[in-house]
């Protein structure tokens, strides 16, 4: 695939995440490397406890700590890998967390998906 391609995917999955972030937030936007974080969100507007959309992480009122935001920023960068693709592919890899290979490779236990030293 081009890069342009990719990169077009990435930034689409940017726009989409500010959108939708910037409407159902409550909470504090703040920026935490290259991820920004929107806090805030009805339950209903993600699932689990949030979503990373390009490089927008959405979530409600959750506690945040650096690990889970490690975990996220995992996730940022396999958007940039895949683009357009990364829904996708996600969507495919299954939704038991254990099992899909991007939360693996995001680190099950920084995304809080098995306690913590196990």
């Amino acid at each position: 695939m081009a890069d342009w391609v990719t990169l077009a995917g990435y930034a689409y999955g940017c726009a989409v995440g500010w959108v939708w972030g910037g409407l159902l937030s409550r909470g504090r936007i703040r920026r935490h490397g290259r991820l920004w974080v929107f806090r805030g969100l009805p339950n209903w507007a993600f699932p689990r406890g949030g979503v990373c959309v390009g490089h927008c992480f959405l979530t409600g009122d959750g506690p945040i700590d650096e690990r889970l935001l490690r975990h996220e920023s995992v996730h940022e960068r396999q958007w940039r890998r895949y683009g357009f693709l990364m829904p996708v592919l996600y969507r495919l890899a299954g939704r038991d967390p254990l099992r899909n290979r991007f939360e693996i490779e995001a680190g099950l236990e920084d995304g809080n998906y098995l306690p913590r030293g196990s």
